[in-house]
């Protein structure tokens, strides 16, 4: 029963829209058209902060997905919480000085370590116990 990860993904999807639209709007607030990515610093760190998430997404969701199908859905889901909820903090960070991105960026880390651990202790379970 995957009801509580399908919803889950479709929020995931909608928080990384949300990063590429403040790189739209910083586009066009400091008038950078595509496909340039170097001008003013802020839209600089805006546009790597978003660049930087969706590098990590496709590990967030694979992780996520396994620990959800294989361990717990609940757990998995609300490690995923908190790991989207550091990755907006290091997207905030990361706009106002880079330096800022540091404490989430480690923390979001952290979170990705614990969904493999968390991934790997179900599938063990799963192929040992079955």
């Amino acid at each position: 029963h995957q009801t509580v990860l399908d919803c889950y993904y479709s929020c995931v999807v909608l928080f990384l829209a949300y990063f590429v639209l403040q790189v739209i709007y910083a586009r066009r607030k400091y008038k950078i058209s595509p496909p340039k990515t170097t001008g003013h610093p802020e839209f600089e760190r805006i546009f790597r902060a978003q660049v930087n998430c969706s590098e990590y997404f496709p590990i967030f969701i694979s992780l996520l997905w396994v620990a959800g199908i294989f361990l717990h859905q609940g757990v998995a889901a609300a490690c995923g919480l908190l790991y989207l909820y550091t990755r907006f903090k290091y997207f905030q960070g990361y706009i106002v000085a880079a330096q800022g991105r540091l404490g989430p960026l480690y923390a979001s880390a952290w979170l990705l370590w614990l969904l493999l651990g968390l991934a790997v202790v179900g599938l063990l379970a799963h192929f040992l116990l079955s």
